[in-house]
């Protein structure tokens, strides 16, 4: 099995690990600002050490990168922060699996956008792949409730095609930066890009709390027992991102990561005792079809 293939499959079981503990904080208090803010914070002396433990040992000459390796960098990096918010606000709303689930639109919309913006023709299969997925967000955007008169497409669902798009733009952004750095070592490269990227978040993620929610960065700190694991997971997750899209086209990296949807579910039950109902269910493997099909098309 090739190395990317292997960094995708750990890094969307520990990224799982990382979503179940960032919903956990919301149960301590903290804002959905704040359980995103301890994503970054203790991954940055992490991600900085790593990134120069590799770059002594395997003796890479350590330069600032370019303009074009920051616009891709924190074009990612804010995608990113912005698509982490939505999810952890979307465990507020539905289950830890079907909030999950709805992440997973993100090669959904790819093949939308790339049809509507870059003029690039869906094929057959492609076109159906679309309408399966479009009928699993669907069955999982049905409110324990029941659907209100035009409510068809409420919080749970904006916010979780809101965090899918966005996580789209920022696996664009990392493959980008990576092959921005000026090296051969494709670990050193993730490394690398992964460090400048962690930094850049946590200082804009800092400065947006000092601004939007005064105190909120005095109580992720006091609650750094339950914060560190979840910076600790997010590094260790985020590494296996990035080496894989050092490795490989991005769009392969997030079809193989759709086995995220399949962990989640794992979790739901085991750390959360969320026990899916059919329809969810359903849904679910709805939204795997449609996304295998959207890979064969490809």
């Amino acid at each position: 099995m090739e190395l990317w293939v292997i960094a995708t499959f750990l890094a969307a079981a520990v990224q799982t690990l990382r979503f179940s503990l960032q919903k956990r904080l919301k149960g301590l208090g903290l804002s959905t600002g704040g359980a995103t803010f301890s994503r970054f914070l203790f991954a940055v002396p992490l991600a900085a050490g790593g990134a120069l433990l590799l770059a002594q040992t395997g003796g890479h000459a350590i330069a600032l990168p370019g303009p074009v390796f920051w616009a891709y960098a924190m074009s990612g990096g804010v995608a990113q922060i912005i698509a982490t918010f939505c999810t952890v606000a979307l465990f507020s709303e539905r289950s830890f699996a079907v909030g999950i689930a709805f992440t997973k639109t993100e090669t959904i919309q790819v093949a939308v956008f790339s049809a509507l913006l870059l003029g690039e023709a869906v094929s057959p299969a492609g076109a159906l792949a679309i309408v399966i997925g479009f009928a699993g967000v669907i069955l999982l955007s049905r409110p324990p409730g029941g659907w209100r008169q035009g409510r068809v497409f409420n919080r749970a669902t904006v916010l979780g095609l809101l965090a899918g798009g966005f996580f789209g733009l920022s696996a664009i952004g990392y493959r980008g930066a990576t092959l921005e750095i000026d090296s051969v070592d494709a670990l050193y490269r993730a490394a690398a890009a992964l460090a400048c990227v962690t930094a850049f978040q946590t200082v804009a993620m800092a400065l947006w709390l000092l601004w939007r929610e005064p105190g909120e960065l005095g109580r992720v700190l006091r609650a750094w027992r339950a914060t560190l694991p979840v910076g600790v997971t997010g590094v260790a997750g985020s590494y296996g991102w990035f080496i894989a899209f050092a490795l490989q086209n991005a769009a392969y990296v997030r079809a193989v990561g759709q086995v995220e949807l399949i962990f989640s579910i794992l979790a739901s039950m085991l750390f959360f005792r969320e026990v899916p109902t059919r329809r969810e269910v359903a849904g679910m493997a709805l939204l795997g079809i449609s996304i295998l099909l959207i890979v064969l098309s490809r």
